[in-house]
């Protein structure tokens, strides 16, 4: 089946590019003495962000899945919340704890997990959804292990935030070259062989909504200036200057809706999160959706 080929592909990813333990070590070390003030840095932060809201409410159990480096757990543990780190290969994962990056690691296919239902209070799949050649098998076995919600970090679809280009895939629908020339990334596809699945609202919505779930919440970031060098660049680097206004000409643009954001961070709420957390919510630059309660649900 090619789902198995793409885990397969996946799992050999990372021991391709660092094929030593000595070189993985090598990784994490560098990672640590770059500190905190490089632009790789500064652009993850932005993802990382997004958890605050829900973090501030310690102590809690975290699961994340596709976290390759354990850099994903690293952030919560930090936090005062614990957290499992979690990937296809736990090769990486071996020497993150080893190095003190991650307090524990497990190997998990994300759509077949192997936990109970509701063993975690959060789930977190941060850039690895649109890795997954079944992302909607991963989707609800995440909800099902998560107790109180998940939260999915993705590159946005922009058709449907793009009234242009909503326009012309329906009017070039019957041609499909044309169409395919007009929107050239339509079907994108990753070197190592999956689909860049992008993600929606209005698809977790729709997800929230069949499952009788009481609310999802939506914020859109700017966070993709990541380029090759980024993590040995200080934040004092001229560069860091140009990534900083396209940034800022680009949050105008989502803020005035002439454009789509770059990447969406989504949390689906299993249950309704507390006044607290609604408001840390709304001050992060959050769009909360309260989903009508199903009238025949019994």
């Amino acid at each position: 089946m090619y789902y198995q080929e793409s885990y397969n592909r996946h799992t050999d990813w990372y021991n391709k590019h660092f094929p030593t333990r000595e070189s993985k070590i090598d990784c994490y070390r560098k990672a640590k003495s770059a500190g905190n003030h490089h632009i790789a840095h500064w652009l993850q932060q932005l993802f990382f962000n997004c958890l605050d809201p829900l973090l501030r409410q310690q102590p809690q159990k975290w699961l994340t899945v596709g976290d390759a480096y354990g850099f994903d757990a690293q952030y919560i543990l930090a936090s005062g919340n614990d957290a499992l780190a979690t990937d296809l290969s736990t090769d990486f994962l071996e020497v993150a704890k080893d190095e003190g990056v991650i307090s524990a690691y497990a190997a998990e296919n994300a759509e077949k997990l192997s936990f109970a239902d509701q063993q975690f209070d959060y789930v977190l799949c941060k850039e690895s959804y649109h890795h997954f050649p079944r992302p909607y098998a991963a989707l609800y076995e995440m909800i099902r292990v998560a107790k109180k919600g998940i939260v999915i970090i993705e590159p946005q679809d922009p058709v449907l935030k793009m009234p242009l280009l909503l326009f012309i895939n329906n009017l070039l629908a019957t041609n499909v070259h044309l169409l395919n020339k007009a929107w050239k990334n339509r079907f994108s596809f990753e070197p190592v062989g999956n689909f860049v699945y992008k993600v929606s609202e209005r698809e977790f919505e729709k997800f929230a909504a069949g499952l009788n779930l009481p609310m999802v919440a939506f914020k859109k970031i700017n966070p993709n200036f990541y380029f090759k060098g980024a993590d040995e660049l200080k934040t004092s680097h001229k560069k860091f200057l140009s990534i900083r206004v396209k940034k800022q000409i680009l949050d105008v643009l989502v803020k005035l809706k002439l454009m789509p954001g770059q990447v969406l961070a989504t949390i689906i709420f299993k249950e309704r999160p507390g006044l607290g957390c609604i408001e840390a919510l709304k001050k992060q630059g959050y769009h909360l959706v309260n989903i009508p309660v199903n009238p025949y649900s019994k």
